[in-house]
């Protein structure tokens, strides 16, 4: 039974890291930017979600809201502010690379200075545990499960069947292409990075009810999308979404035997695993997305 606990608790949190990992993605498949900020977008939603119900007691639909509206905008400033005039002096992939952490780093110190080093969360009854034959489930956990299928789906009709996402796969493909049928690259690298900041924002909210955010949390959930990009496979929207339940149910199993402070490791270990034996990922694709 402890076994099967572990697993559903994994399915959960991998869940969790899929959005994540899908979210940076679609920046580092579709923009082929580095986009290490991803993780300081995953802390203004969450951070902007814990302000709204907890400072401000707000509805919870408005602070999902405003989260949404703080992740998206973020991104979009991003794209506009430091991506953009990098690549516009011909800055190679590394400096986009510095500068995308730099911007990470100010946003972390920043919330420090604004809600402490410390924990922060929203309390719900939500994630209070029922006892269902044996195995504990949170009423928080089925939304999760029940709310991340619907979101790769709605995900899965717009690139593969919206003019939106057909054009925003052609960028991955072939950039100078798009700008022969009057497509704008620019354009285009500011939706991407939009898409990409709007998928963290249920895993923030997930996340700061569950388990609580600090300001350094970033930097984990960056090791994470990119753990699960690779491992599912570079330019594959699917595999990095397999990717993420993978490491989630692997971390959560891994409680059996090793202390909860080992999760990382694991990570590293799967990580290391398959760039060893198996470079490409489990879907990997080098021309699509």
């Amino acid at each position: 039974m402890l076994l099967l606990q572990l697993l559903v608790d994994g399915i959960q949190a991998g869940a969790i890291y899929a959005l994540m990992a899908v979210g940076f993605a679609i920046v580092f498949g579709m923009t082929r930017t580095f986009h290490y900020a991803h993780g300081a977008t995953y802390l203004i939603a969450g951070y902007g979600f814990y302000a709204c119900v907890s400072v401000f007691d707000f509805p919870w639909h408005i602070a999902v809201l405003a989260a949404i509206v703080l992740a998206t905008t973020f991104g979009f400033l991003v794209q506009l502010l430091v991506y953009r005039p990098v690549q516009r002096d011909a800055g190679a992939f590394f400096t986009i690379f510095v500068a995308s952490f730099g911007v990470a780093i100010v946003v972390e110190n920043v919330l420090a200075m604004i809600f402490g080093s410390g924990f922060v969360s929203v309390t719900s009854t939500l994630s209070r545990a029922h006892s269902f034959r044996g195995l504990y489930v949170s009423q928080l956990g089925v939304i999760i499960l029940a709310v991340t299928p619907l979101i790769f789906l709605a995900l899965n009709y717009v690139f593969e069947r919206t003019q939106m996402g057909l054009a925003l796969r052609s960028l991955a493909d072939n950039p100078e292409l798009i700008t022969v049928f009057g497509l704008s690259p620019k354009r285009l690298c500011v939706i991407a990075l939009m898409i990409g900041s709007l998928l963290v924002v249920p895993a923030a909210v997930f996340q700061t009810i569950i388990a609580g955010l600090t300001p350094s949390a970033g930097h984990r959930v960056m090791l994470i999308s990119l753990a699960a990009t690779i491992i599912g496979g570079i330019g594959s929207l699917r595999g990095a979404g397999l990717g993420g339940l993978l490491l989630g149910v692997a971390e959560s199993l891994s409680f059996w035997r090793l202390p909860a402070g080992w999760s990382d490791a694991v990570t590293f270990v799967i990580l290391l695993a398959f760039i060893l034996l198996r470079p490409s990922g489990l879907l990997g694709q080098k021309s699509r997305v």
